[in-house]
């Protein structure tokens, strides 16, 4: 029997009312976990108890917590200096870079603009795109995250509270549907291609004729995979038709991988599923265990602009370079392997277990980047909140931590060398918290 944590404890709640009293009210914060220490994926929290880590600090450690190898990686680099910053140079910078280089999803010989976050990451390709093509205009999709500074979030549009107070936003930014094949909003034609064909077609026919001509677009920014809007697995043909529309128009391609790249999906990029080029990548979260780091990876044609068009002073950083480096050579000797392997016996548990109970309308992912959306009822498809935020404070009662997306879907993002028998003790968690919500929720509901 899986039992219930009196969560939180006196430790937690103690820390939990000081924060409150100290700390920014706009962090959004789905359980009063108060971690104490973890070991791979398991964290503890100040009272003592355990828990099996499936959000990995937003799919962020991709070592686990602590792995030895990283730790040791961050204290030699330590000892030697921490902060040169990028006006002079240091080897691991080169490093970095040169590994980026080789791994990246293109061809050509990739050029590296390196910065603290995602959202740093997406302003550099973001001002690259208007430099490099000396275009205005930019073009995203609805339920696309892509950070929180000011050009990140006006590509963003995955919930209106992200904009709510802060406009006016970035001009020459526009929206178009993403391809999620679980609700298409566009009508499909069968015989004419999947929806990631009426996406595209809508960009064509619509976009750029009716709202700005293709010559003057500079960039197209997409996640492969959905991030924060759902971990929506796009339709098959969306990428390919996008690729083939910025070449015919040339239009930079953007793949926003701060979340879905650095193996999560089983391979280094998730765009590399579809089997394209993007002109450049952005990554960040799972690229140095934990130490705050992101990149711009560009094919080197594309980077044109002159010294001093964009800095940072953190951006490199020695401690962050180490950490990536070895991040990297973890993921790479195995953990993408166990991301794969682990990644397909979890979906295909949830599948199934999808098919016992009313409230899970959907199971879709890759690799270790799962989500399970839940529904109202399966015909109509209405996302269900409630039952989503339930079953994240229900686990986390039970010692698992999860993170819910979009309007109604719990993500599985769990460190890439989560073992399998981890997975499987997360998985029944899960269906327990699961189970007792949708006796007190769904019924209720249907009565």
């Amino acid at each position: 029997m899986i039992r219930k944590y009196p969560v939180p404890g006196p430790k937690a709640r103690a820390i939990v009312e000081r924060d409150r009293k100290v700390v920014s009210p706009s962090y959004p914060r789905d359980c009063p976990f108060v971690m104490s220490h973890g070991q791979g994926s398991e964290v503890w929290d100040v009272d003592g108890y355990r828990y099996i880590d499936c959000a990995a600090g937003i799919a962020v450690c991709s070592t686990g917590h602590a792995h030895p190898d990283v730790v040791r990686a961050i204290q030699q680099q330590a000892q030697q200096f921490i902060h040169i910053s990028s006006d002079f140079y240091h080897d691991k910078m080169v490093q970095m870079a040169e590994k980026l280089d080789e791994i990246a999803p293109f061809e050509e010989r990739a050029v590296c603009f390196f910065t603290n976050s995602g959202t740093e990451a997406v302003e550099a390709a973001l001002k690259l795109a208007r430099f490099h093509t000396g275009r205005p205009y930019l073009i995203g999709f609805y339920g696309g995250f892509h950070g929180r500074t000011y050009g990140a979030i006006s590509m963003t549009a995955s919930k209106p509270a992200h904009h709510r107070g802060f406009g006016p936003l970035l001009n020459g930014v526009i929206h178009a549907p993403y391809a999620d094949p679980y609700r298409p909003v566009l009508g499909v034609n069968p015989a004419a291609g999947d929806f990631g064909d009426a996406c595209v077609d809508y960009l064509e026919d619509v976009v750029l004729r009716s709202d700005v001509p293709a010559d003057e677009v500079a960039a197209i920014l997409v996640e492969p995979i959905l991030g924060e809007g759902g971990y929506v697995v796009p339709a098959p043909h969306f990428l390919p038709r996008l690729r083939e529309l910025c070449d015919r128009h040339g239009i930079l391609l953007i793949a926003d991988e701060v979340q879905s790249g650095v193996g999560r999906t089983g391979t280094w990029w998730a765009v590399q599923h579809s089997k394209i080029e993007p002109d450049i990548v952005c990554s960040a979260k799972g690229i140095a265990s934990g130490v705050p780091f992101g990149a711009m990876v560009a094919r080197q044609s594309v980077v044109t602009w002159e010294p001093g068009s964009h800095g940072n002073t953190y951006g490199g950083n020695p401690l962050a370079c180490a950490a990536g480096l070895e991040t990297l050579r973890l993921v790479e000797s195995g953990y993408m392997q166990n991301a794969r392997d682990v990644g397909e016996h979890m979906l295909q548990a949830l599948q199934a277990m999808a098919l016992r109970h009313p409230s899970v309308g959907d199971v879709r992912g890759l690799g270790l980047m799962i989500g399970v959306d839940f529904v109202t009822d399966k015909a109509s498809k209405a996302p269900a909140h409630d039952i989503m935020e339930a079953v994240v404070r229900g686990a986390y009662e039970r010692g698992l931590l999860l993170l819910g997306c979009g309007r109604s879907v719990i993500r599985f993002a769990p460190p890439l060398n989560i073992p399998i028998t981890l997975a499987n003790e997360a998985l029944a968690i899960f269906e327990d918290a699961l189970t007792e919500v949708e006796a007190k929720l769904v019924v209720a509901t249907m009565k």
